[in-house]
């Protein structure tokens, strides 16, 4: 019986649990790669919406004085 056993453990569930070790791992480096793209992501959208802000208010601010402009030619 403990013959059968030897080349079971040997052949069978030593690569398994080889292979499954290797998964974890790969998955963890996964994980922490998604979790630094995902950092990544929300400050450049960030950074992109404060960008987006700051040229309406810059527009906003040219049409205002072209609108002074024009008030001030039709007078």
């Amino acid at each position: 019986m403990l013959d059968m056993i030897e080349p079971i453990l040997r052949w069978l569930v030593a690569p398994l649990v080889a292979f499954v070790w290797l998964m974890h791992t790969r998955l963890n480096k996964h994980d922490t790669e998604i979790a630094v793209l995902k950092s990544k992501y929300e400050a450049d959208k960030t950074a992109h919406d404060r960008e987006m802000k700051e040229m309406k208010e810059t527009i906003k601010a040219i049409f205002q004085k072209l609108d002074n402009i024009e008030q001030a030619l039709r007078k």
